[in-house]
């Protein structure tokens, strides 16, 4: 078992507090690190606050050669990284290198936006009391940043907040969750290996009381939480006066029109509805079928669910294996037995072991039932049958959450009236709605948060606009 210590302002360190993290599908230890303190918390601050100015005179270039060193040993060790991510959070060996190399992707996107801040020249003279001058709007780092991130992509995620923050200049303390803070930490290693000031990155794993200073100690500049929405809304009540951006999940809709080809929607769906096992914020949860195909198309997603293959997650045969841990697999079996007791029919699975709960289909379930309002953030889908189009997107829209949406069709003014009347933040067009580039923009509305990640959107709440008006000196044109 490896240690992973705390890097709290530029230091690794332990703490009196010890935390062994052991692997969800089979309960082994994966590694031991520590809870940070009071104090690791303060010096981090303490080292963020220094190094805030120093990070923001260091070039353009030196940061963007920093984001790319973190990007290619990502790449280099790959290998390593996933297995650790598939130790710590269960994740199938697949899914696991996945995240790796878009973590990597990541980083390579902030190298390349680094080199680019905005900047922007503005005529004065709309009106004659602006003749004379002219405006240039610079953006600077806002300070701080906090970054809470969760264990379903723990690398990744965690990514997502430090990536940008590190290319706008921005000093972060990034608390991991706490059953997988070891691949973050793993990165921390590479950080210190950079040439960015001490203090620009510190990981902290911490109990909740401690972290809780990440939302309301007033030098934090700007909050980035992703999380649960009852979770994430309260943070934002005692976050005082500081930035505050929320990626909190949902109940995604997916809608199979009738022009939709079957085959491909079932083996996306299948995809959204069970990678991770379900552990996704943008999991296809509810899943819309025209008529026409319902029955072929439930006929099939059965089919395929059952065969999914159950398996330790080091293993690259595995699709699914535990949950997270064993209380969030008894969920699971609760919701599904409620809802076949409210009327849902159970196509396939439903049954619980340890921490693992089967791939689980239900036909019939309404609204009222958790299973559909609520996220259940497990290997769950529901199906539900449509006749007409501007149905199945009223069905997708009654819901507090509006993240993304899939939509399989082949009809183009279906798929213009999806875009524009879908009430979610991202629209994907013949695939589930758990595609994501991270470039892209990413985020939702209603109860699915409050802002965007994906690098140069976070960067947009990470930098603030300065004007510089001046006078300008009076030439005539001459040929």
């Amino acid at each position: 078992m490896q240690d992973y210590r705390i890097y709290a302002g530029g230091d690794f360190v332990s703490s009196s507090r010890e935390l062994i993290v052991y692997n969800p599908y089979d309960g082994e230890p994966v590694g031991r690190t520590w809870l940070a303190d009071g104090s690791l918390f303060d010096r981090s601050m303490e080292r963020a606050l220094e190094a805030l100015p120093l990070l923001w005179r260091m070039p353009a270039y030196r940061r963007s050669e920093a984001l790319f060193f973190l990007s290619d040993e990502l790449k280099r060790q790959e290998e390593a990284f996933a297995t650790l991510i598939a130790g710590e959070a269960a994740k199938p060996w697949r899914y696991a290198l996945s995240e790796v190399r878009r973590a990597a992707q990541t980083f390579w996107v902030a190298a390349e936006e680094a080199r680019r801040l905005p900047m922007e020249y503005m005529q004065m003279d709309w009106r004659p009391e602006g003749e004379g001058r002219e405006g240039l709007v610079k953006y600077f780092p806002v300070g701080v940043v906090a970054g809470i991130s969760p264990f379903n992509f723990p690398l990744n995620l965690a990514v997502h907040k430090i990536a940008p923050a590190i290319a706008s200049a921005c000093p972060i303390i990034l608390k991991p969750a706490s059953s997988t803070p070891l691949s973050t930490l793993a990165l921390a290693q590479l950080v210190s290996e950079t040439a960015l000031p001490a203090g620009t990155l510190s990981v902290l794993p911490m109990d909740r009381q401690t972290g809780n200073r990440l939302v309301t100690d007033e030098r934090v500049r700007l909050l980035s939480f992703t999380g649960s929405p009852e979770v994430g809304w309260k943070m934002k009540e005692a976050a005082g006066k500081k930035k505050v951006v929320l990626e909190l999940g949902g109940n995604a809709g997916t809608i199979v029109a009738r022009s939709a080809r079957l085959e491909e929607a079932v083996k996306r769906c299948l995809v959204g509805g069970f990678a991770y096992q379900g552990q996704v914020c943008i999991h296809a949860q509810r899943i819309f079928v025209h008529s026409e195909l319902f029955e072929a198309f439930r006929d099939a997603f059965v089919e395929g669910a059952l065969s999914l293959r159950r398996g330790h997650p080091v293993s690259p045969e595995t699709d699914i294996t535990a949950m997270i841990d064993q209380g969030n697999a008894e969920r699971m079996e609760e919701w599904t037995r409620e809802a076949v007791a409210q009327g849902a029919t159970l196509l396939c699975g439903g049954k619980r072991d340890g921490a693992y709960f089967e791939p689980t289909v239900l036909s019939g379930a309404q609204p009222g039932m958790k299973v559909v309002d609520n996220e259940v953030f497990g290997p769950l889908v529901t199906l539900h049958p449509f006749e007409d189009f501007r149905e199945a997107v009223d069905g997708v829209n009654h819901s507090r959450y509006g993240l993304q949406a899939g939509v399989f069709t082949n009809d183009v003014e279906e798929l213009d009236f999806a875009f524009n009347n879908l009430e979610v933040g991202g629209v994907i067009h013949n695939d589930a709605p758990i595609f994501r580039s991270d470039h892209m923009p990413y985020g939702g509305v209603k109860d699915s948060g409050l802002g965007r990640e994906g690098v140069k959107y976070a960067m947009h709440d990470m930098l603030e606009p300065r004007i510089l008006v001046k006078k300008t000196v009076n030439q005539k044109f001459s040929s």
